[in-house]
Order: C-alpha cells, then sequence, then structure tokens
C-alpha cells in the first residue's frame, strides 16, 4: 500500500501534445512529444490502438515528470501521461478546461 508520502514524490503537471510520430519497433506505442511550459519531453505510450494522431495534437493531458527516463523498445521515455483503460480501451486523463502548461496536478 502507498503512502500519502509515496504520492508526494511524483509530479504529475499538465502538458499540451505537440507531436506524434509511430514507435519505429512497436505497433502499439507512439512516440509523444509534449510541452510542459518551461521544457519539452518525449514520452513513449501506448496508446496508438485507442488514439489517431490527428485526435492526440493539442490535447491537454496530465504528464508524471518526474520519473527516471527509461529507454521502451529502443526509444527514450522521459515520462508517462496518465491514461485509464477498460473493455473499451483507453482514455488519457486530461484537464476538464485548458490550464496553462506546466500546473500542478494535486
Amino acid at each position: 500500500m502507498a503512502t500519502i508520502e509515496d504520492f508526494h514524490k511524483l509530479e504529475f503537471k499538465v502538458a499540451v501534445i505537440k507531436e506524434v510520430t509511430e514507435h519505429p519497433n512497436a505497433d502499439r506505442l507512439y512516440v509523444v512529444t509534449l510541452d510542459v511550459g518551461d521544457k519539452t519531453k518525449q514520452v513513449v505510450a501506448g496508446i496508438r490502438g485507442s488514439y489517431q494522431k490527428e485526435e492526440l495534437i493539442g490535447r491537454q493531458v496530465v504528464l508524471v515528470d518526474n520519473l527516471d527516463p527509461a529507454i521502451l523498445r529502443g526509444v527514450e521515455s522521459q515520462g508517462m501521461i496518465l491514461a485509464a483503460s477498460d473493455e473499451n480501451g483507453i482514455v488519457v486523463v486530461s484537464p476538464e478546461k485548458p490550464v496553462k502548461l506546466g500546473s500542478v496536478v494535486k
């Protein structure tokens, strides 16, 4: 079980998706470029089966900003886009209304 202190170690921020490309080595993954306000990040996301690239461009999402970088199928991922999934597919977590990029989600 996680404690509130564990939760506070994670930094959730609002980012906007600027670019989406197919992962060169995985059919279910996108390589996503995000603008977090003060920086740009690249994230590998397993949302390709639920979204067309055009649906994602310009969308604000919630990013886990302080994860250690990971190499996923040969491509570096510098964070994680939050998403929910059920039998109907995957849905990215987005703010209800536009907010300033880099805003902290708590």
